[in-house]
């Protein structure tokens, strides 16, 4: 006889009072990604474009104080819009 195998996703029991016939976890999950596929959507796609405004400063050189902070700043949106929109159109 062989032992099921550690890796086995198991299913956790759910709680009959929060969960009636399922229905409460498919609106919860309804209600989530009509909020979030467009939030991870421009994201994404913010993601996608932002780095063609970082070649002009780049070209320019960071000389200025004001030119750092603002390639500084670009950087930082393009890895939270990277870390956000990361999961859009995964199936």
């Amino acid at each position: 006889m062989s032992r099921p195998s550690p890796f086995h996703s198991e299913q956790a029991p759910s709680d009959a009072s929060d969960n009636r016939n399922g229905r409460q976890s498919v609106l919860d999950r309804l209600d989530s990604s009509l909020f979030t596929a467009p939030i991870r959507m421009i994201s994404f796609w913010m993601a996608v474009a932002l780095p063609f405004l970082h070649v002009p400063l780049l070209l320019r050189g960071l000389t200025d104080p004001s030119q750092t902070i603002t390639f500084l700043g670009l950087l930082v949106v393009n890895m939270v819009a990277l870390l956000i929109g990361h999961p859009y159109n995964t199936t």
